[in-house]
């Protein structure tokens, strides 16, 4: 509940106080006095952007705070859910007000109200801040948690009842179906992200088959091959030596002849060289490091014969063999420039292609499982979409019921007030898969089907849908009644209506006065209005008034009671305060409350 509002610099007020009551709160004043700026500091503490020109000539800023008190912290319905908002982002305030209710003990109140401080200020260089019990925040988190606290309604918010979505959120809040909305809201998402994944596996089927069918060729090429690791070095070195086989032998025969098989040959005089230098080594000194190297030339002249005579007999000229070498190198080479790379990588490329082989043609085992799970996906969906569906449904007649108690009260009592569930599917065929796209529309975000009220407002006539045949005052009168319908469903305790009597003639005031004072026994209301017998039911009435002091126009606030209360009423009838009669009526509306 709002229980002060404080404003200092805001257009034309420089400095109010004002306080409020539970049950019915009424604002009254000459048109232009500016009650239309305690709408607008209102709204400012619910976080929407200031209008330009909101603050004071000549004043640096505009201030505006709220006091509201929360009540029923600790227990299921508004307070709990006031209390779960502020452990999830404000948890100091909760800390606080715990602290304070363990400090006052026994002889404390166990249900300890909590206290909400709402500051929003507006400097003239354009920015704007917010608190919360002195702490800043974000307008976001001002918006998000005013939003609990307090429901306005403007001039012609009442228009708002033309449209389907809000049509369909009265409905679902009667009905309480919050919890069934939102489990199929959670079950369309998953549907959705399902679906959609699956749409674009399929958009890529024809890519994916193109790729299946080249990764099979290109590793048939491969596997037909099967080239191996240090292959090609191999290849290539053999060629080069069966391309030469006949001059290499005939050189390694010379070679060897010259080495060891020819008379004279290396060897043997290097042999003969080494044993001479041991004769004289012997008898002369210094020729041990001499005798030493002949023996290491001649050891190492053994090994190159050796390892010259056991290659030389390998070397063969094989025509059939180097054409088949030829051959092979040409392919593994025409591979190695297709796919750009060595002979080394064509072993890893075709393990990488066989890799990519089989993870495309799992793909299909994984397209067919998410298939399947996208169809149990939608089958939920539609559960979920016919419970909620069949849950509006139920709650038509006392709806209706509802609506037309109301209406009755307002000055509609022939008013035929109806409500119809326009199916999404009308018109498409059963048991016939739709493309996604017409799927998604046919599962809305709120449901499977589309909420109208219909009202036919004299008797005889059909109904029709709301846009087409309600007035102004007549849609004016309609959202009353819905608010008095949902006054022990909705959860915001603080509501506002600026000027909802609007477009209601003065002969129906009277009705309209009376539903907004049974509206205040749920919720605390606040009420802008021109109806006295609106300001008359009021359980506590501010007048707005403009003066021009010291050269300068101000709007002033002002509690009334008594004769002063009875003299505002009494101008808000025809011929005002200066006469009997008017001041006759007031009196008489005021004891009638």
């Amino acid at each position: 509940m709002l229980t002060e509002l404080t404003i200092r610099d805001l257009a034309l007020i420089e400095s109010a106080s004002l306080s409020f009551q539970g049950a019915l709160n009424v604002i009254t004043g000459e048109t232009g006095a500016g009650k239309s700026l305690l709408i607008d500091a209102l709204e400012l503490l619910l976080g929407r952007r200031a209008r330009s020109g909101l603050i004071r000539a000549g004043a640096e800023r505009a201030r505006v705070e709220g006091r509201f008190v929360v009540q029923g912290l600790g227990r299921a319905g508004y307070g709990a859910q006031v209390e779960k908002w502020l452990a999830n982002q404000l948890p100091e305030i909760l800390e606080e007000w715990r602290e304070e209710r363990e400090f006052q003990g026994a002889d404390g109140d166990p249900e300890l109200d909590l206290e909400l401080i709402l500051t929003r200020t507006l400097s003239k260089d354009g920015r704007s801040s917010a608190h919360v019990n002195h702490r800043p925040v974000t307008q976001k988190v001002m918006r998000e948690l005013a939003s609990q606290l307090v429901e306005i309604h403007g001039q012609n918010d009442h228009q708002r009842l033309f449209e389907a979505g809000e049509q369909r959120a009265l409905l679902d809040t009667f009905g309480g179906l919050e919890d069934a909305l939102a489990g199929y809201k959670e079950r369309r998402t998953n549907w959705l992200e399902g679906a959609q994944r699956l749409e674009e596996f399929e958009s890529q089927e024809i890519e994916r088959l193109e790729r299946l069918d080249l990764l099979r060729f290109q590793i048939s090429e491969l596997s037909d091959l099967a080239p191996q690791a240090g292959e090609v070095l191999g290849l290539q070195e053999e060629r080069e030596l069966l391309r030469h086989a006949g001059e290499l032998s005939t050189e390694l025969s010379g070679i060897l002849g010259g080495l060891s098989e020819h008379d004279g040959a290396a060897l043997d005089r290097v042999r003969l060289a080494e044993r001479q230098l041991e004769q004289w080594r012997v008898r002369i000194p210094g020729l041990d490091d001499a005798v030493a190297s002949l023996r290491e030339v001649s050891a190492h002249l053994e090994d190159a014969v050796a390892n010259l005579v056991s290659f030389a007999d390998g070397v063969e000229a094989n025509p059939p063999r180097l054409e088949m070498v030829e051959e092979r190198l040409s392919n593994l080479e025409r591979l190695m420039r297709k796919f750009r790379t060595d002979g080394d990588g064509l072993a890893q490329k075709h393990a990488a292609l066989s890799e990519e082989l089989e993870a495309l043609e799992s793909a299909q085992e994984d397209r067919d499982q998410l298939a399947g799970e996208v169809a149990l996906l939608r089958a939920g969906v539609e559960e979920a979409a016919v419970r909620l569906g069949q849950g509006r449904a139920d709650l038509l007649p006392r709806l209706q019921a509802a609506v037309h108690g109301g209406l009755k009260e307002l000055g509609l009592p022939n008013a035929e007030f109806d409500v119809a569930l326009l199916s999404r599917m009308d018109g498409l065929e059963a048991d016939t898969p739709l493309p996604l796209s017409v799927d998604r529309k046919c599962f809305g975000e709120h449901g499977a089907e589309d909420v109208q009220f219909l009202l036919a407002a004299n008797p005889g006539e059909p109904t029709s849908p709301l846009r087409d045949v309600a007035s102004g005052g007549e849609a004016a009168r309609i959202m009353l009644a819905l608010r008095g319908a949902l006054a022990v469903k909705q959860s915001t305790p603080t509501l506002i209506f600026d000027e909802v009597d609007a477009g209601v003639g003065g002969r129906l005031g009277p009705q309209v006065a009376a539903h907004l004072q049974g509206l205040g026994a749920v919720h605390q209301i606040l009420c802008v209005t021109h109806l006295a017998p609106i300001a008359a039911r009021a359980a506590h009435h501010l007048r707005v008034a403009k003066s021009v002091e010291d050269g300068r126009t101000r709007t002033r606030v002002q509690t009334l009671a008594g004769d002063d209360r009875t003299a505002e009423v009494a101008d808000m009838i025809s011929g005002g305060r200066d006469q009997a009669t008017a001041l006759a009526e007031a009196r008489r509306l005021l004891a009638a409350q």
